[in-house]
């Protein structure tokens, strides 16, 4: 080892001088001894690793304690905060998974702010003065607004799937069609589901084709359940074909066999105003007479992850009475924000009240109107940091309507200096991170899926990007 190295690395302070040391004890006082030691360990750790591999040969004998310090301090900081943060969603998909699907109404978070910080009737019914059910709440909402029989809820639409298959096919053959085997993303593949949940998988038709003579060839003794799933992901276009609902019905009540529909996103408005025709609205599905419905909780329905069972008393009685059902049902929390965005649907409010609606009604002129605002407070500096307000299209997102954008407006930003991606990277960055999408070697700001008030941290976002740049 490089003699001076060496003498820099005898030269690291002591563990215990650095715990006993003024910038040190107030770190203690916050947290704990252990806690603050085990940062230190892992901050020496990493500077020797530095002089080892000549990053940090430059330092002196006296910037080492002052680096340690420095280092131990920003380790510290980033712990005490919550690694999960609020960003900013500037990409245009409405439903980002990695960004946490459908913001929550701020009916639903101030119901749920009451719930979780106060007692609740959660399972006490108030007027018989006797232990209640955590159903009712959802299922009374889900009744009249699916007219339905029953409905309840489970944690996710994939343990929705799961807990019916269960309960209505166990050792028993489930009939599906090739083409709706679909995977949900993170490799959750319909196959997988039905195979944990003690069915036997019975494929029927082709990828691309199925007909109703498909599903009665399959038919047998073993035959438990008829399952229909909405392709959320992805289409098939072109020579291609399945039997409608109304078919696939009739099919199942001459055989007595239950007919159950996984809706996928639980789209409970029309979108066709919009462009987007073929979201099936669960409520069609109920008066059409399906045995059961899944659908989401957090994706077009606008509410919290949770996935909802609804249909004929029959089934999803049977359903509840699964000892898994306990297993997979929903807390407080998620019951709490799940019948304030309900209510909504109920009044009839929720292209006011629910923001993934409210993103989806945005005029491109209101858009438009946002992103001029904010190009036109920015310095005219072409030369650093050319910005242009572009046609482009926002994507729903969240395993929703794949083939359909809702045209929009977006600010393109462009640098002579910095790329696309470094551009990204600063705005990713900032202290409320904001999360852009690159295109083409453009970084491309969508306003329909930022928050009206948070426009003026973009502004002060890409002032602080100029800035840099310059």
């Amino acid at each position: 080892m490089n003699k001076s190295l060496s003498h820099l690395r005898r030269n690291i302070p002591s563990v215990d001088k650095i715990l006993e040391s003024s910038e040190v004890l107030p770190l203690v006082a916050l947290s704990s001894r252990t806690f603050v030691l085990d940062l230190l360990r892992q901050v020496l750790n990493n500077i020797r690793q530095e002089l080892s591999d000549g990053i940090a040969k430059e330092f002196t004998d006296s910037d080492i304690q002052a680096l340690v310090l420095t280092k131990l301090g920003e380790e510290f900081r980033r712990w005490i905060q919550p690694l999960l943060r609020r960003v900013i969603n500037a990409t245009g998909v409405l439903l980002h998974t990695n960004f946490g699907r459908a913001p929550l109404s701020q009916e639903a978070q101030r119901h749920l702010t009451e719930i979780a910080t106060h007692y609740s009737n959660l399972e006490f019914d108030l007027a018989r003065g006797t232990r209640g059910k955590r159903d009712i709440y959802a299922d009374r909402l889900l009744r009249q607004i699916l007219g339905c029989e029953q409905a309840i809820v489970v944690n996710n639409n994939a343990a929705a799937v799961f807990l019916v298959l269960n309960t209505l096919a166990e050792n028993g053959e489930v009939l599906i069609s090739r083409g709706e085997l679909i995977e949900i993303g993170d490799s959750f593949r319909i196959p997988d589901i039905l195979r944990k949940s003690g069915a036997i998988l019975r494929e029927v038709g082709t990828t691309n084709k199925t007909n109703l003579l498909d599903y009665q060839e399959a038919i047998n003794e073993r035959t438990k359940l008829i399952l229909r799933v909405h392709p959320s992901n992805f289409r098939i276009v072109g020579f291609s074909s399945r039997p409608d609902l109304p078919e696939l019905l009739r099919l199942a009540e001459t055989v007595s066999i239950p007919l159950v529909e996984d809706l996928g996103s639980g789209c409970l408005v029309n979108l066709s105003p919009f462009g987007i025709a073929d979201e099936p609205n669960p409520k069609a599905s109920i008066d059409a007479g399906v045995a059961a419905i899944c659908f989401s909780g957090d994706k077009l329905l606008g509410g919290p992850q949770s996935g909802v069972i609804a249909g004929k008393a029959e089934f999803v009685q049977k359903i509840r009475r699964n000892p898994l059902f306990r297993a997979l049902r929903v807390d407080k929390l998620t019951l709490a924000a799940l019948e304030a965005t309900l209510l909504s649907y109920l009044k009839d409010r929720q292209a006011l009240e629910i923001p993934l609606i409210r993103m989806i009604h945005l005029s491109t002129e209101s858009i438009e109107k946002r992103a001029k605002a904010i190009v036109e407070k920015l310095p005219a500096i072409d030369s650093q940091l050319v910005c242009h307000i572009i046609d482009g299209f926002s994507m729903i997102g969240g395993g929703s309507t794949p083939n359909y954008g809702l045209p929009t407006k977006l600010i393109s930003l462009r640098s002579p200096r910095l790329s696309a991606s470094k551009i990204e990277y600063q705005l990713r960055m900032s202290e409320l991170p904001i999360l852009t999408r690159v295109e083409k070697d453009s970084v491309l700001v969508d306003l329909r899926t930022v928050f009206p008030e948070d426009d003026a941290r973009v502004e002060e976002a890409l002032m602080k990007l100029l800035n840099a740049i310059q």
